[in-house]
C-alpha cells in the first residue's frame, strides 16, 4: 500500500473535478471568444467557474483572472512594481525569484524577517512600508511549514498605506480566505483540482499580464483554457462545501502522526504550532539526512518531501528554515508532511511506523 502524505506538493484530483474536466474536453470544445452557440456554450462554462472561484476567496467574479497558476500571476503581478517592494524572507521561489529580478533592475526591496517560528516581525513590516512602497507581498501560509502569517494584523499595521498581495496558494481550500488582501494568488492543483490552471483575484486595478485578443477582460491575452477552468471551478465549488470539515480532518490526521513521531529521539516541530495549516507537519529529525529519508521511505511506499518541491533534486538547505535561525544541519534534517483528501487513520499509523523502521536501520 502506498501512502501519499505529499499533498503540500500536488494533490490528487478529485472524481467530481475529473469528470467535470473530462465532459468539457468532450462537450465544451468551442472558443469561449466565439459568438456562435459553441463559443457561448464555453464562454458560460468559464463564467460558471468564475463565479465558483470568487465563491472561495470572498471576491467578486469580475475581479477573477484566470492564468496558467500561481507562479504566472505573481510573476505578473510583481513585474509591474517599479520603485518600492516590501517582502518576507520566507516566500516561496517564485516570489523571490522576482525579487531578484526586480532588484537587478533597480527596484528597492524592503526584506522583512520572520521569528524562529516562522512569524513575520510584525513591527518590522510596519517600519518598511512607506509612502512610496507599491505593493506588500506575503505568502500567507507557508509551503514548507504551514505557517499562517496574521493577515487582519497585517492589514491593521500596513493601514492602507500600500496594497497587501498574498499569495495565498497553499491556504486556499485549507483556511478561510476572505481577508483583507487587495490581490490574490493560487494554484488549482493545490486543492485537488488541475495543474495548469490558477488565479490572480484583484480587488483593484491589476497590470496586464499577457497581452493578446483581449480575454480575460483584456489582462491576460490567449484562448482560455475551459476544461481546466471547470475543473478549477468545481475544486473550489467542493472547497468551500466543505471547509468546516477538511480542515478539522486534516487537523486530526496532521496531530496524530506528530504524536506518533514524538517517540523519535530530539524530534521537533518546525513552526509555530497555534498558527499552521491544518494539513502540515515539519519535523527536524536530529542527525537525519532529509533527503536520503525521502528516498528511504519512497522504496517503503511513503510519499514525504524534504522541504519545498519546487527544490527537489537540489540537496540545499530550506531557505524558509534558515531564516527561522536554523543549522544548515538542521534544516537538511526537516522532513515536510502534509496530509489530504484520500488520507485516514490506518495509513497515518502505517506511514509513522514504517518511518521508525527506516530510522532504525539507518542507525
Amino acid at each position: 500500500m502506498r501512502i501519499y502524505l505529499d499533498h503540500n506538493a500536488t494533490t490528487p484530483l478529485r472524481p467530481e473535478v475529473a469528470d467535470a474536466t473530462a465532459r468539457a474536453l468532450r462537450e465544451t470544445w468551442g472558443n469561449p471568444s466565439s459568438v456562435h452557440a459553441e463559443g457561448t456554450a464555453a464562454r458560460e462554462a468559464v463564467e460558471d467557474a468564475r463565479a465558483q472561484v470568487a465563491a472561495l476567496v470572498g471576491a467578486e467574479p469580475g475581479q477573477v483572472i484566470f492564468t496558467g497558476g500561481a507562479t504566472e500571476a505573481n510573476n505578473a503581478l510583481l513585474s509591474g512594481v517599479r520603485r518600492r517592494l516590501v517582502t518576507s524572507t520566507a516566500e516561496h521561489p517564485s516570489v523571490r525569484a522576482c525579487v531578484e529580478a526586480l532588484r537587478a533592475s533597480g527596484v528597492a526591496v524592503e526584506t522583512v524577517a520572520v521569528d524562529s517560528d516562522g512569524r513575520l516581525d510584525l513591527a518590522a513590516l510596519e517600519a518598511a512600508v512607506s509612502h512610496d512602497t507599491e505593493l506588500v507581498s506575503l505568502i500567507w501560509a507557508n509551503n514548507e511549514t504551514g505557517v499562517i502569517q496574521p493577515l487582519e494584523e497585517i492589514a491593521r499595521r500596513v493601514a492602507g498605506r500600500a496594497p497587501i498581495h498574498v499569495d495565498a496558494t497553499q491556504a486556499l481550500g485549507k483556511i478561510a480566505v476572505q481577508g483583507p488582501w487587495d490581490f490574490l494568488s493560487a494554484s488549482a492543483h493545490k486543492l485537488n483540482g488541475p495543474k495548469g490552471i490558477g488565479c490572480l483575484v484583484a480587488r483593484r486595478e491589476a497590470p496586464v499580464l499577457l497581452r493578446g485578443g483581449g480575454q480575460e477582460r483584456g489582462l491576460r491575452g490567449g484562448t482560455e483554457n475551459v476544461p481546466g477552468i471547470v475543473g478549477f471551478g468545481v475544486a473550489c465549488e467542493l472547497a468551500r462545501k466543505e471547509l468546516t470539515e477538511r480542515t478539522a480532518r486534516y487537523a486530526a490526521l496532521r496531530d496524530r502522526l506528530w504524536a506518533r513521531l514524538q517517540g523519535i529521539p530530539g524530534a521537533r516541530r518546525n513552526g509555530d504550532h497555534a498558527s499552521v495549516l491544518p494539513n502540515t507537519l515539519s519535523v527536524e529529525i536530529p542527525g537525519a539526512e532529509g533527503d536520503s529519508l525521502v528516498q528511504a521511505l519512497d522504496l517503503e511506499g511513503v510519499a514525504i518531501s524534504a522541504g519545498a518541491a519546487c527544490h527537489a533534486g537540489a540537496v540545499s538547505a530550506s531557505h524558509v528554515l534558515l531564516a527561522m535561525g536554523r543549522t544548515p544541519e538542521q534544516a537538511l534534517g526537516s522532513l515536510r508532511f502534509s496530509v489530504g483528501y484520500g488520507n485516514d487513520e490506518a495509513q497515518i499509523d502505517e506511514a509513522a511506523q514504517r518511518l521508525q523502521a527506516v530510522l532504525e536501520r539507518s542507525g
